[in-house]
């Protein structure tokens, strides 16, 4: 018996060791202030890890040049690189990042442009609404209507505005729009 209740607090002492060794140096400097020590702002927002399989689609030139319209539209908007995110997936899932006229049988409805907006539901005229800065602006007008859209899924918030048949379409775009804003955002 002796046997066993030694062994059990030579466990016990072993792992206080072991964590006093690991949590011990992290929480003593911790504990040390550092008379030098200014806040820092961090401009960089952690993006939200993104929902479900994701779908990556090869780029050409103009798909390439509606990208970096929609963050010139994004930041003459003023807004933030979590919109242009929002903007360029749902671009994505409605048309591919192609700016597109009508496509007679296989159209939806009156639905024109990059983001598939209708001139029928108010989103401007035809010539409105496949102009690349416009589009893009009217989607991220209804973009800002949304509350809290920066702390939702990405789904939820493009649904909000879009109104889609597919509303959980837009997740699969997430990490490829991502990618596209960090790569363009700044040049």
């Amino acid at each position: 018996m002796n046997t066993i209740i030694r062994k059990s607090v030579l466990s016990v002492a072993g792992l206080a060791f072991a964590g006093g060794v690991f949590a011990g140096p992290i929480a003593a400097h911790a504990a040390t202030p550092t008379v030098d020590a200014k806040p820092v702002a961090m401009a960089v927002q952690s993006a939200p890890k993104p929902q479900g399989d994701q779908s990556h689609i090869a780029l050409n030139d103009e798909q390439t040049a509606n990208v970096k319209a929609i963050i010139a539209a994004t930041k003459k908007a003023g807004m933030p690189e979590r919109a242009a995110v929002i903007s360029i997936a749902t671009s994505l899932q409605e048309s591919k990042l192609e700016n597109l006229g009508h496509l007679g049988d296989m159209n939806d409805h009156d639905s024109l442009g990059l983001f598939q907006q209708r001139p029928s539901s108010g989103w401007g005229t035809p010539e409105q609404i496949t102009n690349p800065e416009y589009a893009t602006t009217a989607f991220l007008k209804g973009l800002k209507q949304v509350d809290g859209w920066q702390d939702m899924p990405l789904t939820q918030a493009a649904q909000t505005v879009q109104v889609s048949a597919y509303p959980d379409a837009y997740a699969q775009w997430e990490q490829q729009a991502t990618d596209l804003v960090t790569q363009h955002w700044n040049s």
